[in-house]
């Protein structure tokens, strides 16, 4: 992996405008498990009478939301999950006046929690809540420990996280700002995601420069698109990487 980690690092400190795609192999690494993977979410709740992507839908969730928010509060939501090497990186990164913009698949707030200032949260975030009948909003730690499963507001609404559901469409804010950083990057970083889910795989199509990196434990099918290539987990790739720049977290 040398020599890509050498590639990579010339691309970096050539590059002036990055502009970071990621997925859910970003905060694996600091023990949030993801969907689809052999050890993911999907696979656990086998013995659940719902599917989870069935319980995460708009539908169900107006439906059902006392098992809605049971699964939501024990499946999705991680407290005690802390900034990752990945996490770091990307934030000295931008500090560093490198990187334009972190655009992330999950909702743990995590890459904020790094440092990082401008974070495009294509899924939304479970830091964020409002009132569906008042539009109050509300902490995670408001949600979290309200007394029923069922968070509600004082006017007695329920409190919605500020996740995109199944059958929800993405911000059209948040996708046109993604559009446009991507769109004027000049080194495309692409990590920890599988680029499965839509809308937001096909985002990374708007890219107009000549590199794109892909950085992802195992293959997608964005593989034969990508300028470099490294089929390893991400935290130790950008660990190498830092060092090889030298720069401090």
């Amino acid at each position: 992996m040398t020599k890509e980690i050498d590639t990579l690092a010339d691309w970096i400190q050539e590059s002036h405008h990055i502009v970071f795609f990621g997925g859910a192999g970003v905060s694996t690494e600091s023990g949030i498990p993801d969907f689809r993977s052999a050890a993911g979410i999907y696979q656990m709740e086998k013995a659940s009478p719902y599917a989870p992507e069935e319980i995460l839908s708009r539908r169900f969730f107006e439906r059902h939301p006392e098992v809605f928010f049971d699964f939501y509060k024990t499946k999705m939501i991680h407290t005690e999950a802390q900034p990752n090497a990945a996490h770091r990186f990307l934030a000295v990164l931008e500090q560093a006046g490198k990187l334009n913009a972190v655009v992330t698949q999950n909702i743990d707030g995590l890459h904020q929690q790094a440092g990082s200032q401008r974070v495009l949260e294509l899924h939304g975030s479970v830091h964020r809540n409002t009132c569906m009948d008042c539009g109050h909003t509300y902490t995670l730690a408001d949600v979290m420990g309200s007394e029923d499963v069922v968070p509600r507001c004082a006017c007695g609404g329920i409190i919605k996280p500020d996740v995109v559901l199944y059958g929800e469409s993405l911000d059209e804010q948040v996708i046109q700002d993604t559009v446009d950083a991507i769109a004027g990057a000049d080194l495309l970083l692409i990590g920890g995601t599988s680029l499965t889910v839509q809308p937001a795989a096909h985002l990374v199509t708007y890219f107009r420069g000549e590199r794109t990196v892909l950085i992802n434990a195992s293959s997608t099918s964005y593989d034969h698109r990508a300028s470099l290539l490294i089929t390893e987990p991400i935290g130790a790739v950008l660990v190498a990487v830092s060092q090889k720049l030298g720069l401090e977290e």
